[in-house]
């Protein structure tokens, strides 16, 4: 049988080996996929496995990364 239960922000960092405050960074700015309940945060394994695996987990390109390819490109 699944474990089918909400987990926590601290339970999420421990999963994904970071810190509570990149959880956080990473629900606004890499689409995390997380459900506020009232104040707190909660998480189904399984969204987050299916985020990992198509990629948002992956450090976005900085303006820097994103000249240099165009750059190789031309």
């Amino acid at each position: 049988m699944m474990e089918d239960r909400w987990l926590s922000v601290d339970e999420i960092a421990v999963y994904l080996g970071i810190k509570r405050d990149t959880v956080y960074r990473w629900i606004s700015e890499r689409n995390l996929p997380g459900h506020k309940i009232g104040r707190l945060w909660k998480f189904r394994k399984e969204e987050i496995d299916e985020w990992v695996r198509t990629g948002g987990a992956n450090e976005p390109e900085t303006a820097n990364e994103t000249f240099k390819n165009r750059k190789r490109e031309t």
